[in-house]
């Protein structure tokens, strides 16, 4: 099997076309206030230095990736920017202190963690709550809900504790994309999210690009590198990297895909009719749609029946991408 694609196609480390512009991020006007800035931020626990003099700045537009391995300052950078600990050095959102002026500015933030917090409130009554803290509308929070294919009506009388990893997951999103931010912080937004709703999550960020700053944080690079224009490599509590990355996906792209086998493989038809794929009578030939920051994600779990897969084809909408196997 032959496989033809551009650097978008390929491994991690041809995937991101970085531009090495330490410091990241597009030239600042002198009269604009960045959306996010960390000046000289240092914290420690116990004697310990997770962070240890961090200077950032993230402007209006910017999506950025904050990378690293567990312990490297991830979670404890993003709660110092959020407001929930003291620390050394300043942190502001658009001019203004997250822990002086919490309620309003996190007014103004949509925040998705990794761990949904045990909540045993019922789903209507978080979504009521949410949606009057932040000014926003109940209803809009549910319709929200609804693209990520979860019908708030059926679960609005159970404790939010009591759903599922990928219920809690859309929840949260809506949540967080319900209310006008314009600074979005997400912890692995989409780890319990099925294929189609990944799609639809995707899109939803494509709306809001134009308006918003996001930071998204993971462990792992590929499962982000298509939704980021930056990317920020915390390790032990310093930053390491900081890197323009070529912003040639779009976030709401679509990939048309048709895959030919060999032979029927239960295993492989499973995996692809998770990703809502449709085989042929004969199972021999499966037709699909990936969602474009996908892509990566998508050939991973390809790449583990290469021998079986007889050739693939791979198209987006708009003809930039083409992929012959």
């Amino acid at each position: 099997m032959t496989l033809e694609a551009p650097d978008a196609m390929v491994p991690e480390q041809n995937v991101l076309k970085l531009e090495r512009q330490r410091g990241g991020g597009r030239p600042l006007d002198r009269n604009e206030v960045p959306m996010i800035q960390f000046e000289n931020v240092s914290k420690t626990f116990k004697r310990q230095r997770v962070l240890d003099g961090i200077a950032l700045q993230i402007d209006l537009g910017e999506r950025v990736a904050l990378i690293g391995s567990n312990g490297a300052g991830k979670t404890t950078l993003i709660r110092c920017l959020l407001g929930e600990y003291v620390h050394e050095g300043e942190v502001r959102i658009e001019g203004r202190s997250p822990r002086a002026e919490r309620t309003a500015v996190l007014a103004r933030v949509g925040f998705v963690p990794q761990l949904p917090p045990p909540l045993k409130m019922p789903v209507g009554q978080l979504i009521e709550f949410s949606a009057a803290l932040c000014g926003s509308d109940t209803g809009r929070i549910a319709a929200l809900a609804e693209r990520l294919g979860l019908d708030v009506n059926r679960v609005r009388q159970q404790p939010f504790v009591k759903l599922s990893g990928g219920q809690k997951q859309k929840i949260l999103i809506a949540i967080a994309l319900g209310r006008d931010a314009n600074l979005l912080i997400m912890d692995e937004p989409a780890a319990n999210l099925d294929p189609e709703a990944r799609k639809i999550f995707f899109e939803l960020l494509a709306e809001r690009q134009a308006t918003s700053t996001m930071l998204i944080s993971s462990h792992r690079l590929n499962e982000v590198a298509s939704l980021v224009n930056r990317v920020i490599e915390l390790d032990l509590g310093k930053v390491v990297l900081d890197d323009r990355v070529a912003d040639d996906v779009s976030l709401a792209g679509r990939l048309a895909c048709r895959i030919g086998v060999k032979r029927r493989e239960p295993a492989f038809e499973k995996a692809l009719s998770a990703w809502a794929f449709v085989g042929s009578a004969d199972g021999l030939e499966w037709h699909g749609e990936v969602a474009g920051p996908d892509r990566l994600r998508f050939l991973g779990m390809t790449s583990r029946y290469v021998g079986l897969i007889q050739d693939l084809q791979m198209s987006e909408t708009r003809g930039q991408l083409q992929v012959v196997a």
